[in-house]
């Protein structure tokens, strides 16, 4: 595709900073997510900071050659629960979160070494076109439910008459303002102007925020829960714990892993290290193989390939190192983002300097109270809109790596409808607190299809495309038929007269 903004190139001042905040809005609901999944004292604003170094630190490595922000890895909830779940105490569980991290980065480190010593062409034979491609939709399509899901649901909850807590909002207003945001998306990136066309998320965003401001603002008037999508309380939680104005309402210091971490060291134990062994490792092996698919989609997309320039082994320790320090600041392992992938694919814009500005704005943010708790009271349909789009291109973007695989071999129809099916099922392997996750179990199945009818492609014809056209032999002429007598073709009156024709033009 065209880029506006090719890798090097350096858009300045408010141009810069609306890319930035794009980048960051399109990464921030997914990163903020995990850490209040997890709970046990992991706050947003420390896993910002996280994804923010952690991003910083990627860039140094890949030499700001690749175009990505790292925030907080989903396939690694598991194990940040394990971490918690066999400490003896919220201390040890946030000094858990960065030794797992870290043994974690290690695998990452160990497999640079390992390329670096034997290179990428191994890779490449391993995963063709037709295993990463499907596997790349799959990310996108794994994700699709997520974001209809969000789409249906705001972020107010009230007591329903057996005690319970429902969601306030009718699903049918989350999906009008969900659409409205998704509409906005849409119609900014393809008939937008200048930087409309450029910053289409955060158009969409604002938009999208503005009619679930005005349903809240008219369910409580007149008190509709129905229409009630924004949790304002979010803004007194974050600004006003304790019901006062003080300076904490406007900046706050993130309550950063490693200071709870390293309070107390008494605890850890051989078995407990042992417990994030097991807990970490498998993951990393897992997230590696997504960590190649996001970089060959990347590829396909800012059309150079990473895993040449600046290389594989760089950019896995740029994301293990990176995984490492965000966990030391914000307790959730980090790794590459396909929201981040997708905004450079819809925008056209692949400058790393973006990158690098969306990063130091997630490290100032993450002190800024006001910013924060904005970012959380964004409702759950608007970033659904959004996220069809994304998770959209994410899958798009995968299928298009199919266009050059020839599908008329089986042994290529094999291949990635086992991914597919695989992936879009949701076929994942459990093995105690170790989770193979449907795209890495569904890549796995691809790779063994793909080795296993590697043989046929001797025995199979090539499609008709293929086939050079074979030149039309000249008719064989019967010996024993009579001779056809050659065509006359009228003489020129001036040839009659041997050169004298010639002789007079002259």
């Amino acid at each position: 595709m065209k880029l506006t903004y090719d890798i090097a190139d350096k858009p300045r001042g408010i141009k810069l900073i609306a890319f930035a905040l794009q980048q960051m809005l399109a990464i921030l609901a997914a990163t903020i997510a995990v850490p209040m999944i997890i709970g046990h004292g992991l706050t947003p604003a420390a896993a910002m900071f996280g994804a923010g170094i952690g991003t910083i630190v990627y860039l140094l490595f890949t030499q700001f050659k690749s175009p990505v922000f790292l925030g907080s890895s989903f396939a690694f909830l598991g194990s940040m629960s394990a971490a918690f779940a066999g400490a003896v105490s919220m201390e040890l569980g946030m000094l858990g979160l960065i030794i797992g991290a870290a043994l974690a980065g290690l695998v990452y480190v160990l497999i640079a070494i390992i390329i670096s010593a034997v290179g990428v062409g191994w890779l490449n034979k391993l995963m063709p076109p037709v295993v990463i491609g499907p596997t790349v939709a799959i990310i996108g399509l794994s994700l699709a439910g997520n974001a209809v899901g969000d789409l249906q649901k705001g972020d107010v909850n009230i007591l329903a008459a057996d005690g319970s807590s429902v969601m306030a909002a009718s699903p049918y207003a989350a999906i009008i303002c969900g659409l409205i945001t998704l509409v906005t998306v849409m119609l900014c990136s393809t008939y937008g102007k200048k930087m409309g066309k450029l910053i289409p998320f955060i158009i969409g965003i604002l938009v999208g925020y503005a009619a679930a401001a005005a349903l809240t603002g008219i369910g409580t008037a007149m008190n509709i829960n129905e229409l009630k999508l924004i949790d304002f309380a979010v803004f007194e939680n974050y600004m006003m714990p304790n019901g006062t104005v003080s300076l904490r309402t406007f900046l706050s210091v993130p309550d950063l892993t490693f200071i709870k971490a390293f309070s107390t060291t008494d605890d850890l134990t051989g078995t407990y290290f042992t417990t994030l062994f097991a807990a970490y490792v498998p993951v990393a092996f897992v997230v590696f193989a997504e960590h190649v698919a996001d970089h060959k989609n990347l590829s396909s997309i800012i059309g150079r390939d990473l895993l040449e320039t600046p290389g594989l082994t760089r950019t896995l320790l740029g994301d293990g190192v990176g995984s490492m320090v965000g966990a030391f600041f914000g307790g959730c392992p980090n790794t590459t983002y396909g929201e981040s992938i997708a905004c450079v694919a819809i925008t056209g814009n692949a400058s790393t300097l973006t990158i690098l500005a969306a990063a130091i704005g997630c490290l100032l943010f993450s002190f800024i109270t006001p910013l924060v708790a904005f970012v959380d009271s964004i409702p759950s349909c608007v970033m659904g809109g959004v996220c069809i789009a994304l998770y959209g291109f994410i899958a798009v973007s995968g299928l298009k790596m199919l266009q050059k695989v020839n599908l008329d071999r089986n042994r290529n129809l094999f291949v990635a409808s086992v991914i597919l099916i695989a992936g879009i099922g949701g076929l994942s392997l459990h093995f105690g607190d170790v989770t193979i996750t449907e795209i890495a179990t569904a890549l796995i199945l691809g790779i063994l299809t793909n080795i296993m009818l590697s043989k046929d492609k001797d025995r199979e014809p090539a499609p008709a495309a293929e086939i050079p056209e074979k030149k039309k032999a000249a008719p064989v002429q019967n010996a024993d038929a009579p001779k056809q007598p050659a065509k006359q073709y009228p003489q020129n009156k001036n040839r009659k007269k041997g050169g004298k024709g010639r002789k007079k033009r002259k």
